[in-house]
Order: structure tokens, then sequence, then C-alpha cells
């Protein structure tokens, strides 16, 4: 079937890239899901920062692909062998699928899948296969096994989980990687114990997805911490007991028991890192460039007990973790929509990625009936 998807032909264009424009909306053929696949019409797609790691050349992958990997939508066609979920049912996808076989699988979400993590970083869905051609027929990769920035996706099944039709796309959308990434640090990683203080430094949207979260543990005072003001505010009216530039951080010698890193940045990891009071714990889940590298002292670390853990997606097994945060939604007590920025066409995703290199957005959400 002929579809439409926000192409990236070339990475690393300079900015603005509303000008420059490195991802191209066009018409794409999109084969039927093949064996244990599935059809998904899109609903939502959230503009993450893995999506522009990919624009800006920070995360090479094949080219040209379609980008995408925060999205919703509702299960259209099933291939061969899918049994489990029927049509009509409104689905997550999930950018990291687990095979459920592998040695890593076998780490309770710990580690990503070893096929899943081979399948994303050839573009390909963890099958092996494309679906995506251009209308030449030439080669179109898929990003994260999900390619979400389209009209329509085939994916394996093991990337997509199945929520309730009451979940709004838009917050369908956020759960399956701002919040699953930002929330998983924090109860996967993190663990609070009652009474732990909770820090978050960078309020992107992993990093307000993942205050929500300790804000609906209740264990603690939430802290969050940011550069920008009007982040500040957002993280006040999300709950947070406490808000601090980083500077003020330093200046008042604010601690926490849990402190998450969100921004993917070198220095925040800094910042983290020196606020992670005696005994407690740095949870680093943003994604920095390559060749970043950060400086603290291994005394620091030894002298104070403080421990330090990479968590990749929240240290998430999606088809588990999903349902928690979407009772919690439906229960009131992950107030999801408070994530979303502002929601925008397809037409504008190459200026959604200015916004996101600016820090000027929490989540920016495509909504398909726009276009």
């Amino acid at each position: 079937m002929k579809i439409d998807a926000a192409v990236l032909v070339e990475s690393g264009r300079t900015r603005p890239y509303a000008e420059s424009e490195p991802l191209v909306v066009t018409a794409l053929e999109l084969d039927d899901p093949g064996p244990g696949e599935i059809g998904v019409r899109i609903e939502a797609a959230g503009v993450c920062h893995s999506d522009l790691s990919v624009v800006d050349g920070n995360r090479p992958r094949p080219l040209p692909m379609a980008l995408g990997h925060e999205a919703a939508g509702i299960v259209e066609s099933l291939g061969a062998g899918v049994d489990d979920i029927e049509i009509g049912t409104r689905v997550v996808m999930a950018f990291l699928p687990r095979c459920g076989e592998c040695a890593e699988c076998a780490t309770d979400g710990r580690l990503p899948c070893a096929p899943g993590s081979a399948a994303n970083n050839a573009g390909t869905l963890l099958g092996g296969d494309k679906r995506l051609h251009g209308t030449d027929d030439s080669e179109v990769f898929h990003h994260l096994g999900v390619s979400g920035f389209a009209t329509h996706v085939v994916v394996d099944r093991r990337s997509a989980v199945a929520v309730g039709a009451d979940v709004p796309p838009e917050v369908a959308a956020v759960l399956g990687c701002a919040v699953l990434t930002g929330g998983g640090a924090v109860i996967n990683a993190g663990k609070p114990s009652q009474g732990d203080t909770v820090m978050v430094v960078g309020l992107g949207g992993v990093g307000m997805a993942a205050v929500l979260t300790a804000v609906s543990l209740g264990t603690g005072d939430v802290i969050a911490v940011d550069s920008l003001q009007e982040k500040l505010a957002a993280a006040t009216a999300a709950g947070a007991s406490a808000v601090y530039t980083p500077a003020e951080l330093v200046e008042q010698g604010i601690t926490a028991a849990v402190v998450i890193e969100a921004a993917g940045n070198a220095r925040a990891f800094e910042t983290a890192v020196a606020a992670t009071a005696a005994g407690g714990i740095t949870v680093t889940v943003g994604l920095p460039a390559p060749d970043a590298r950060s400086s603290i002292s291994p005394l620091g670390l030894t002298a104070q007990a403080r421990t330090i853990v990479g968590s990749y997606l929240g240290s998430a097994v999606p088809s588990r973790d999903i349902p928690i945060y979407e009772q919690l939604w439906r229960e009131g007590k992950l107030p999801v929509e408070q994530l979303i920025s502002s929601r925008i066409a397809l037409r504008d995703i190459n200026a959604a990625m200015d916004s996101l290199a600016d820090g000027a957005a929490i989540r920016q959400v495509i909504v398909f009936d726009q276009d």
C-alpha cells in the first residue's frame, strides 16, 4: 500500500532544519505484514531526542530511513501466525523489541535484547526483513523497528503492546518511549525506598516522565533540575517539591538519594553524580554523543559508597511495564498529558527537530488527523 512518511535522506545537515530539510515527507510503498508481523495505522507519534540524534549524525544509521519510534495506532492487518491480538486494537510501539529467547532478555530488562539491538542497528524489523520501499522500489530502512513518522507501519508483533481503547492516542504514544524510559529509570533502576528524595536532571520528555513517575510513587520529595525556567515551571506543575538550575544546585549543595540523569549531556552527568548523596545511586538514562566525555572523582564514589547505573530504555520489559503505566494513568496517578508540549502535523517535522535541538520542547506529538 502507499503511505506518507518522513524520510531522512542525509544526516548532519546544517541548522535550521526547517530550511535545510533533512527529512522529506514523501510517498512510500509498504508491504503487507510478513509472518509474526502486524500492520498498524498510526494515530500519533512523539518527536524524541533519539530521532534528533540520527538527524544530527550523533547516531549513524543506514539511509534513507523513515524515522520515528515513539508511536501508537490501530492494528489493521495481521501476518501469518499472529493470533494473540485482534484487528482494531490500539497498540503502543516499543522501540527495542525483545525476542524473549536470548541471554540478554533473561536479565529482566537490565540488558537490551541482542537480536533486537542488531536489527535496530541494521535498520530492519526484528526478523531481519524490511517492508518499506520508495515508489521506484528503492531501499528504505526502518528506524528502531518502528518508523512511526508515517501514516501506516508494519512492525514485528513483539514491537507492539496492546492498550485499552480508553487511552488517547497521544498518551499511548508517549508511553512507549518517554514514560517507559523515564519512568523505568526511577522504578526499575533507581528503586527509591520510602523516604528517599528523587532528583531528575534534565527535563525533556524522558526527564519529565521521570518526575511524574517519582511523584506518583510518593516515596519522598522530588527535585527537578534544568537550565530553562519554563521547564522548571512545568516540573512544579507536575508536582516537583523543589526546582533548581544546575548553578543553584551546586551553590546550595543540594543532594538526593536517587538522581536520574536524563539530559544526555556530559555536563549534566557530572551534575547528577555530584548531586548524589552518600550511599545514593546515580541512574544515567540520557544518550550523549558517542565522543562525549565526563570527569568525576573515583574517590567520591568509593569514600561515599555511591553507585552509578546505566539504564537503557528504563531497564524496561515493554510488555510488562507499559500496562503498569497505563493503569497508573487510568487511575489519575500519572498525568501523562502534561508531557505533551505541542501537537503538530507531519509536515512540521523539520521545524520540530529545531525546537527539540533548542531544548524548547518537552514532547511534540504528531497527530495524524491534522494532515
